[in-house]
């Protein structure tokens, strides 16, 4: 790798899902760049995330400016910094845009930006998935000349440096194994989502396998949470109560997690849970699919899924 490469610039935005899938591709950069200081722009949900990992020496979470004040002193920090290469991994409009504002003197690019040193070239990045496409980005911009770009080959994300903590409490305070449950996800896309109704059926069915119920969210998903107990009784609510480190030592120790296509199941199935996916007609796990020790399950409309099918899918990855 060049010497001269002392100073690089991550970048990337977007959900949790998506920042969890760019973590194979960060710690990539890592590898390729060991003695750069490397910064990452991101936003404020995924500081804390991104401080604990061991692939960046800075964290900023300015990425996305509200106001033309703060995008303007976001542009002049970048300028000033004189960033040797930037690692677009977010490549939507506002990232190339970030670019051109740049010029004349950008420093060198890898995405998609019109101009850019290190274009990522050829229209096959828009059916890839993300782990794939985004191998395919360091492998033109001359980093991983072997990544593995081919349909399933690109490595999962890595969430070991996680599970190292010394303190890594989660919050289940439970001796028996049990299952997450993730009813929640975009408020605006309820399409997305199994019916909690769904939910708490297959809890009461887990539960009488001898599991513990343990129920993750947000705070806006407390009455999912709720919902649930009801049926089932002991069932663990830590909706609002835990940060995504605390969710991936989570998953790491769980023996099943089943959840919607949504942030916090990318995160547990990184961690090593094995976990049920669900998805509608909304998104397509080919393209955004979590990866690892995963059952998808896909449906046109979530609400006419069976519980036995889940139930069916959750039996075949619990632990004999």
């Amino acid at each position: 790798m060049s010497k001269e490469i002392k100073k690089v610039l991550v970048i990337k935005l977007g959900a949790l899902g998506d920042f969890v899938l760019a973590l194979a591709a960060m710690k990539k950069i890592r590898e390729a760049h060991p003695r750069a200081k490397i910064t990452l722009l991101t936003t404020p949900p995924f500081e804390a995330l991104a401080k604990l990992s061991p692939y960046f020496n800075n964290v900023e979470t300015d990425g996305r400016p509200s106001d033309f004040g703060e995008l303007t002193a976001m542009l002049g920090r970048l300028r000033k910094a004189r960033y040797d290469r930037v690692y677009d991994l977010q490549t939507n409009s506002r990232t190339n845009w970030y670019f051109q504002a740049l010029r004349p003197f950008p420093p060198q690019w890898s995405g998609i930006a019109a101009g850019c040193a290190l274009p990522q070239r050829g229209k096959a990045r828009e059916q890839m998935h993300t782990l794939e496409r985004q191998a395919d980005q360091l492998k033109q911009a001359g980093i991983w000349p072997d990544a593995p770009t081919e349909p399933g080959g690109a490595p999962a994300p890595d969430l070991t440096w996680i599970l190292r903590r010394p303190k890594a409490a989660t919050g289940a305070r439970t001796s028996k194994p049990y299952v997450l449950l993730v009813p929640g996800g975009s408020a605006h896309r309820p399409e997305k989502r199994w019916p909690v109704e769904s939910y708490a059926q297959l809890a009461a069915m887990l539960k009488a396998r001898g599991l513990d119920i343990v129920i993750i969210g947000g705070p806006q998903e407390s009455a999912m949470a709720r919902q649930i107990q009801k049926a089932v009784g002991q069932a663990r609510d830590l909706t609002g109560r835990t940060d995504f480190a605390q969710l991936a030592v989570l998953g790491a120790k769980a023996a099943l997690a089943v959840g919607n296509d949504t942030g916090p199941t990318h995160l547990l199935a990184a961690a090593g849970a094995p976990t049920i996916a669900l998805f509608s007609d909304a998104s397509d796990p080919e393209l955004c699919g979590p990866r690892g020790h995963v059952a998808v399950i896909r449906s046109p409309d979530l609400k006419a899924l069976p519980v036995s099918t889940v139930a069916s899918a959750a039996v075949a990855l619990l632990p004999r």
